[in-house]
């Protein structure tokens, strides 16, 4: 079947300058968006293919060709750009991605258990009507320049900039399934194999003051909210590399046996390499039947020639990957095997560049944030406009913007200034910083948590963009990050600092981070004892407020008291409901907390949801409910007998009001004053709400009044009632105010 729903394309526009920009322009870069997206998927041999898990930690590739079409009208309808939806059910199955927080994560499949996936006909055909959709609302909408954070039209700029990103992560999903199931698509241009061989020699730079990392607020691009704000610092004097690390120089560490050398992967890495069966890199080509990591029916499935199920002949390859001879090994290229490319960067997660660095000896490491932005050298002040940002620039001299459907030699392209290769385009690098917001960092309300749960210490910074990367994923502003085990087309090259004893401004998260079934996992850092780093907080508002004291705090608060803050609420909700005669069918309690508010509502609710963005309180919650009793602060106990109706109540921990919340009778949220972008709880809150429902706001410290919220919420819910309640707490008497709001 035909899959496009505009035309077969491997180049990619610019991205937008929103100083100047015309509707021209913008529907130009649009249909290369999605045409680009699109294209990627002709490499699937037939449409069975879209259902198949290429990695057993993501979805089917089903998913991704539907995901970035739902989300251009999810955000759409959050700025009012269009007033209808066009299919909600797959606005709701192709809302949300996976970006696994464990190596060794089970199965994914949406919603539990083997779902059953629309036809591929349906989804294309849904497809083209939200292209439709889009084109008609750039042709009626008035354009103001500049295009700012605060125009509606970032919710189109977002739309696109994010279907440029899954075009990196469907092809590396694609190159990851059976060669059979592929084939290179007409005008997929791969780069050159093989260049003039040179040496990898070690470049100095001099130490560096108030080397900044940051994108002004102003400046005329799109940009994520994790690109904002500043940190300004002095770097050290370092060297690195001057090529990113490529196959041959990681060949040796293979043939010594780097993936059998416990000692020389950190904790995490080595229990990856286990679970894995790592031998080589994931996209090496070997002749040992290595497991791979596909999903559901491709789970036997091996990349590396023989059956999976001969393994036990060669003992998982261990013996005879000792002797393997490089020559025996190839490499996948996105949709066929290609001789290796031994002058290309070796493409591995962090853990593999970590294994490399302690391989080599004392003081190598993976560079820092602060060192990438040193080995640019000089560029243009971003005084100077879009000017200054290379993707932008006339001649791109580097991997990037689908030049190339691979990546190249890593000394095809001219270095930077400062002499260093590759530093932008060929493939991503790791850096040894955890992902954090810069300070004074702040979400987005259209896309609150783009980047803030991955400030969890448990991500590192990638930086510089791949041969795929286009659009701000190739802009010297991009600042990405994944897990430590994950797979992109990334690699790394070598550093060392050049003094003892050094201070390296490295950013290492040392917030602890709570993760629901899992609690707290240990999070040290990855360096040699002797360099001493940054700690700093997570930047992400929900991690810092998520402690074990706090957890104590507000179960004291919300069980210690008949009158608390949640019970009074609740009780209110059932009177407004009465009184203004909503069905008391279903309600949903955001910032439902350790679960006191969502127990009341089970008494008078058939339906209750309770979400909560922190890993302790919706545990607790969860706990209480299961088994109606929870001991804290040692030896204290709460007990909530037999007087709440348990099964009526669900709780999820969100970070976000997702389309799965669905619509309910009773909308109340609590929640205002600990959560990161009250604006991005609030723009939805109309959506979740029934016809003739209610919505009902609270907040303690009687900051959310009903001037203030006239502001934010949208015009379709009219305040029906404002009052200010008594409740108890630990300090006595303290009074909320309790806002009601009618769905018109």
């Amino acid at each position: 079947m035909d899959i496009l729903t505009g035309k077969r394309t491997f180049s990619s526009l610019r991205p937008l300058d929103l100083s100047l920009c015309t509707k021209q322009q913008i529907t130009d870069y649009f249909n290369n968006s999605y045409d680009l997206n699109e294209s990627i998927f002709l490499g699937l041999k037939d449409e069975t293919v879209f259902y198949k898990c290429p990695d057993r930690l993501r979805l089917p590739l089903v998913f991704y060709y539907g995901h970035t079409a739902a989300v251009y009208v999810n955000k759409l309808m959050l700025v009012g750009l269009i007033k209808e939806r066009i299919n909600l059910d797959f606005e709701t199955i192709f809302e949300t991605g996976v970006d696994e927080m464990s190596w060794d994560d089970t199965e994914n499949y949406r919603m539990g258990g083997s779902y059953k996936w629309p036809a591929m006909s349906k989804v294309v055909e849904y497809r083209r009507a939200v292209r439709n959709l889009i084109l008609k609302v750039i042709e009626d909408t008035p354009l103001v320049l500049p295009v700012t954070m605060e125009s509606p039209w970032w919710a189109l700029m977002m739309g696109m900039e994010h279907e440029r990103i899954h075009l990196e992560t469907s092809s590396v999903l694609i190159r990851q399934l059976p060669k059979d199931m592929v084939e290179c698509p007409e005008g997929y241009k791969y780069g050159p194999l093989k260049t003039i061989r040179s040496c990898n020699k070690w470049l100095r730079i001099k130490e560096l003051e108030n080397v900044s990392q940051n994108k002004p607020a102003d400046f005329p691009s799109y940009g994520w909210d994790n690109e904002y704000g500043e940190v300004v610092c002095n770097v050290p004097p370092f060297e690195a590399s001057q090529f990113l690390t490529t196959n041959a120089a990681f060949l040796e560490f293979v043939e010594r046996g780097g993936y059998m050398s416990q000692d020389l992967w950190t904790e995490e890495g080595w229990m990856w390499v286990q679970y894995r069966q790592a031998r080589h890199p994931s996209f090496w080509v070997c002749d040992q039947g290595c497991k791979s990591g596909c999903g559901a029916d491709l789970a036997s499935y091996s990349h590396c020639k023989l059956n999976f199920g001969q393994l036990n002949e060669v003992k998982n390859g261990l013996e005879r990957h000792k002797k393997a001879k490089h020559s025996n090994y190839k490499l996948r290229v996105m949709f066929n095997d290609v001789d290796m490319p031994w002058d290309w960067p070796v493409e591995v997660n962090y853990h593999e560049a970590k294994a490399f660095c302690k391989w080599k000896g004392q003081g190598y490491r993976l560079p820092i944030e602060a060192e990438h932005h040193a080995m640019r050298g000089p560029q243009l002040p971003t005084l100077a406009g879009t000017a200054s940002d290379i993707i932008f620039q006339e001649e791109i001299n580097a991997n990037l913007n689908l030049q190339y459907g691979s990546s190249t030699p890593v000394n095809m392209f001219p270095p930077t200034k400062a002499g260093f290769y590759d530093v932008f385009g060929n493939t991503w690098e790791w850096m040894e910083d955890h992902f954090n917001g810069l300070d004074c960092f702040n979400s987005h309300f259209l896309y609150d948590d783009f980047s803030s749960p991955c400030f969890d210490g448990k991500h590192n910074v990638i930086l510089g963009g791949s041969w795929i990367s286009t659009g701000d994923a190739a802009s010297r502003f991009g600042r990405y990050a994944f897990r430590r085990h994950f797979f992109q087309h990334s690699g790394f090259r070598l550093a060392r600092s050049l003094t003892e004893k050094v201070d390296l401004p490295a950013r290492v998260v040392d917030t602890e981070v709570f993760v629901l079934g899992s609690g707290v996992q240990a999070n040290k850092p990855c360096l040699d004892s002797d360099l001493q780093v940054v700690h700093v907080k997570s930047t992400h508002a929900a991690y810092n407020l998520d402690t074990l004291e706090a957890l104590e705090g507000i179960l004291e608060l919300e069980f210690g008291y008949r009158e608390s803050f949640a019970a009074v609420v609740a009780d209110l909700c059932k009177n407004y409901c009465s009184f203004f005669h909503v069905s008391t069918s279903s309600a949903v309690h955001l910032g439902s907390a350790t679960g006191r508010g969502s127990f009341e509502l089970s008494k008078h609710f058939c339906r209750v949801l309770g979400v909560e963005t922190c890993g302790r309180l919706i545990d607790a919650a969860m706990r209480l409910k299961a088994e109606r009793y929870i001991l804290y602060k040692g030896a204290k106990e709460i007990r909530i007998g037999d007087k709440y109706n348990l099964d009526r109540i669900v709780f999820k921990q969100l970070t976000w009001i997702p389309n799965e919340v669905d619509s309910h009778d009773l909308v109340l949220i609590t929640h205002l004053d600990r959560v990161q972008n009250p604006k991005a709880w609030l723009v939805r809150l109309w959506e979740i709400t029934k016809p003739k429902g209610i919505v009902v706001i609270a907040s303690k410290d009687g900051n959310w009044d009903k001037k203030k919220l006239n502001h934010h919420l949208c015009h379709r819910l009219k305040c029906i009632s404002s009052q200010e309640v008594p409740f108890e707490d630990a300090s006595g008497e303290g009074t909320a105010t309790v806002t009601v709001w009618r769905h018109k």
